[in-house]
């Protein structure tokens, strides 16, 4: 497995001006085949730096949001022919070196979805700066949906991410928000629709000038995970079945 395979990671941008180049330097191009950056109406020059790089760049005219840009990225990287595809935010929050261990899962057929946990090491999100009040409401909301999804993962809220060509493809993806909450979206079709999760260690780093959301954008991405999983409770009981979670 994995000889052969088109690997393209895409790059969900907004504002990026500062951390671009650097994130690209690191990404390793014997592995990787293709990187797509779609900006999402930036306000400083990403576009501008990216197309002076070796990616394939798609400007929003408005913005869409965080959801909706993955939107862009995983249709367009679909469209490309990829067989693998890793979100890398190109902020400089998550390590590009670590893609090969990333897509090791996804090569050998051992999973369809690949998270890159913060959370694997103990005290390693804490030491790489995250707010102490993203990492309570992390582990409660992790602890949420092991509970609802029958799983046992150490992090679900990583955007740190690698899917197979199957599962894009599988996943009604296209249903979801356009906005943070797109990524708890994806895992829970991810359960519902018996596509196998896998997790490997991440570090990450929080510095001035990587983005990331508000406290008032968490709180509204918390809230809207715990309906989520009521919304897939429903949908299981068979009490309010939802096109969000079948094909």
């Amino acid at each position: 497995m994995g000889i052969n395979q088109k690997i393209v990671v895409v790059m969900p941008a907004y504002n990026a001006a500062k951390t671009l180049l650097a994130t690209y330097e690191n990404i390793d191009t014997r592995i990787v085949n293709e990187v797509i950056l779609v900006d999402d109406a930036s306000k400083d020059k990403t576009v501008e730096i990216a197309r002076n790089l070796q990616i394939k760049v798609i400007a929003h005219p408005h913005n869409v949001g965080y959801g909706g840009n993955q939107k862009t990225c995983y249709m367009e990287a679909l469209r490309d022919g990829a067989d693998i595809v890793i979100m890398l935010h190109p902020d400089g929050q998550y390590d590009p070196r670590l893609v090969p261990e990333l897509i090791k899962p996804l090569q050998n057929n051992e999973a369809d979805m690949v998270l890159g946990s913060r959370m694997i090491l103990k005290g390693k999100a804490l030491e790489g700066g995250m707010p102490i009040y993203k990492y309570v409401s992390n582990k409660f909301l992790t602890f949420c949906e092991n509970v609802v999804l029958g799983l046992n993962m150490s992090e679900f809220h990583t955007g740190y991410r690698a899917y197979s060509r199957r599962f894009l493809e599988t996943v009604p993806f296209l249903r979801n928000s356009n906005n943070f909450v797109f990524d708890t979206q994806v895992i829970v079709q991810a359960v519902a629709l018996g596509l196998r999760v896998a997790e490997v260690p991440a570090a990450t780093r929080y510095f001035e000038g990587c983005s990331s959301a508000s406290f008032l954008q968490s709180i509204r991405y918390g809230l809207e995970t715990l309906f989520m999983l009521i919304r897939y409770s429903l949908h299981k009981l068979g009490i309010l079945r939802s096109r969000l979670f079948s094909k």
